[in-house]
């Protein structure tokens, strides 16, 4: 590996933790380096970036239960779902190609352009009411979004604000606290299994979670103290959206 690649992926990875913890698909970034930068194969890449995952998630689990914004009791439910959801994820992506999956990821970005784009309101102030969607419907929803994310990580917290926000009915801080410790719980399990079937390079990876750690402590203090937090994510979401559809649909072709 040669030595200019340390310093970018170091800085890759506080960018991709600031960004994962107040919105997602920083590892859009992470992904970037670890295939194109540091040459490793899609899957190998795939169980590497759960590395800074795994870490990010704990430093920012840590900051939000102390600041108290982790309903632990009432998340559970959501929690083992998403971790179900996210184990039949890990056993689709031996099987679906990776054209395949940036096809269909590519279009789902640019609906959630418009998600995100259309009543900005609805994500930057608190919800007046509970979500009057049952629970078992609700809960179908967490897991179908764990296996989006045991199937690949990037784009997971885009999708996962989108629902708990616009049909849970939670307030995006809150949703992205449930974020935080739905990932990094089925994280700790994903990274085992890839470790255990040798698809993490471990130097690589732990490379960029020194970022991410770092990124995601300044992302969580800020998310949890600052007034604005909810406005300054809704803002980084539509960014990091539109970034991500450039990549899809602009960049390859040129």
């Amino acid at each position: 590996m040669e030595l200019w690649i340390y310093p970018v992926a170091i800085l890759g990875g506080f960018a991709a933790g600031f960004i994962n913890t107040l919105a997602g698909n920083g590892s859009a970034i992470t992904l970037f380096i670890l295939m194109d930068l540091m040459g490793l194969p899609p899957k190998v890449a795939n169980g590497s970036n759960r590395v800074g995952i795994l870490f990010q998630s704990a430093v920012s689990t840590t900051v939000f239960h102390k600041e108290g914004k982790i309903d632990w009791k009432g998340s559970y439910p959501y929690i083992i779902m998403v971790l179900l959801g996210a184990l039949t994820g890990l056993w689709l992506v031996f099987r679906v190609s990776d054209a395949d999956f940036r096809n269909v990821y590519g279009f789902l970005m640019v609906v959630m352009l418009f998600v995100v784009l259309v009543k900005p309101k609805r994500w930057i102030n608190p919800p007046s009411e509970k979500s009057n969607i049952p629970m078992p419907i609700l809960l179908v929803g967490f897991y179908l979004l764990g296996i989006y994310g045991g199937f690949i990580q990037m784009g997971m917290g885009i999708l996962f604000l989108a629902f708990t926000v616009l049909v849970g009915k939670m307030d995006i801080i809150s949703a992205n606290a449930l974020k935080i410790v739905s990932v990094g719980t089925y994280t700790i399990i994903l990274l085992a299994l890839f470790a255990t079937s040798g698809y993490v390079d471990w130097k690589a990876g732990g490379l960029i979670a020194i970022g991410q750690v770092a990124g995601a402590w300044v992302s969580s203090k800020f998310a949890t103290s600052h007034p604005k937090a909810a406005i300054v994510a809704h803002r980084i979401l539509v960014t990091v959206v539109i970034f991500a559809i450039a990549k899809i649909f602009i960049i390859p072709f040129f």
